[in-house]
């Protein structure tokens, strides 16, 4: 069993990873920045670690200041938790190197799933589906490539391998402006991501997000705990997610969750991952691999009764997987509402101290935050502050008590995305189900 943990990240990330130790019987040590002095993560590790000023390029991206912390402290294990360095394969290899146990998949694995490219051969090598395209990396044959976007038939996407969270894409509805839109695509890939390898996708246009969610131990065993909806999305940044996705039947769960999971074990998976695809018409089309926890991972959690991260954490001391495929039933629907410190209408950032903050509560009701009053959530990071969970016996239960949590919490000294929360719950066409990527930014005029 891994003794010490040491947490890479920050917020209610850091906090969930921190839980999960105690729980484990692991003590932590809280890595931060001068900004984050006051984080409830930091204030209730065992140990924690100055790595830098607040700047992140400076503290939570710095390895080498990281991996001091852990060497200083007698860390055995890494935790990145999600964002940061958590899909960073250097930074894997440089955790091992140093001697200690990455909380994740193996630095290849990483390097694999996060080149796009290379991604969607191994998904179709293990018969996931994927989206009509390329199959390849964009070569320079002007006349290959005006051809291959006649076949597949327009309107086709460009997209940077390298790529990732809406960034590096660029949607192409002619012939006339598809060469010009890939040179455009290139040259930003290189510049954002130092690789400017491109390829090209049908364009779906009205598709809904739906997600697995995989485990996988270093045995060769390999699951799945179903799916997620994650339709409700702003510019290309989930706001609502749920589980089970609607619509989806038990036969397209399993079908596509164990084609996930032989893609685990072909691939030599490690540790917990979600498989994202686009769901139009009744077909699913892979889009992308997260190696790392995901955001959304508390309604899996709750509609499964699986601690996701306890198990990433015994699977990184090398433990076999605690479950079965037939272990897996999923009981209920969860949704799960990003609360985050901005202006509901501009969405603009909304750092300063919190005057007054009041959680909701009531059955089914699971609040994932490192706020608490007099603290001050400060501008240099990514404006989410929170989720909120609600578990009900079904969807319109679920719905119903996330809209009592929503009334009930109260947060007061910033603005906060509350109002626009209440306002999509309520939405008809959210509370009929189904809504597709691109509903939210039309109804926010966007």
């Amino acid at each position: 069993m891994i003794e010490k943990l040491l947490i890479a990240n920050r917020g209610e990330i850091a906090l969930r990873i921190l839980r999960a130790c105690r729980e484990l019987g692991i003590k932590t040590v809280a890595v931060h920045s001068e900004a984050d002095r006051d984080l409830k993560p930091v204030l209730l590790a065992d140990e924690s670690v100055c790595i830098g000023p607040a700047p992140s390029s400076e503290s939570y991206l710095n390895v080498p200041a990281i991996i001091s912390a852990a060497e200083v402290t007698d860390t055995v294990a890494i935790h990145p938790g999600y964002g940061f360095l958590s899909e960073n394969a250097d930074f894997a290899e440089r955790v091992e190197r140093s001697g200690f146990i990455f909380v994740g998949p193996k630095p290849e694995t990483i390097r694999l799933m996060g080149d796009k490219v290379s991604a969607i051969r191994a998904m179709k090598e293990a018969g996931v589906p994927c989206v009509p395209g390329s199959d390849g990396p964009l070569d320079d044959n002007r006349k290959h490539t005006l051809a291959l976007a006649r076949e597949i038939g327009y309107p086709v996407i460009i997209k940077a391998a390298g790529g990732g969270g809406g960034r590096g894409m660029r949607v192409v509805h002619s012939e006339a402006s598809l060469l010009n839109a890939i040179a455009l695509t290139r040259a930003e890939a290189a510049a954002a991501f130092g690789n400017d390898t491109v390829y090209m996708e049908k364009y779906l246009e009205r598709p809904r997000h739906v997600e697995f969610q995989l485990m996988a131990d270093t045995q060769g065993n390999a699951i799945h705990l179903g799916e997620r909806d994650c339709s409700m999305q702003r510019r290309h940044q989930k706001v609502v997610e749920e589980a089970p996705a609607p619509g989806i039947t038990e036969a397209q769960r399993r079908t596509i969750g164990e084609r996930c999971a032989e893609a685990c074990r072909r691939i030599g998976y490690r540790g917990v991952g979600t498989f994202e695809f686009l769901y139009e018409d009744g077909e699913f089309y892979f889009i992308e691999m997260n190696t790392r926890v995901q955001v959304e991972h508390p309604v899996t959690e709750m509609v499964t009764g699986v601690d996701i991260v306890k198990e990433q954490i015994l699977i990184a001391a090398g433990e076999p997987l605690r479950y079965r495929q037939e272990d897996i039933q999923l009981r209920g629907h969860a949704i799960e509402c990003r609360l985050n410190a901005e202006h509901p209408e501009t969405f603009l950032p909304s750092p300063g101290r919190i005057r007054e903050f009041h959680a909701p509560g009531g059955p089914g009701i699971r609040l994932e935050t490192h706020i608490y009053s007099g603290y001050t959530v400060p501008p240099h990071y990514d404006s989410m502050i929170g989720k909120l969970i609600a578990h009900g016996e079904d969807r319109r239960s679920a719905i119903a008590r996330l809209c009592n949590a929503l009334r009930e919490t109260v947060i007061d000294g910033i603005h906060t995305n509350l109002p626009l929360q209440r306002r999509i719950l309520t939405d008809a066409v959210f509370q009929k189900g189904g809504a597709n990527i691109h509903y939210l930014e039309k109804k926010l005029g966007m």
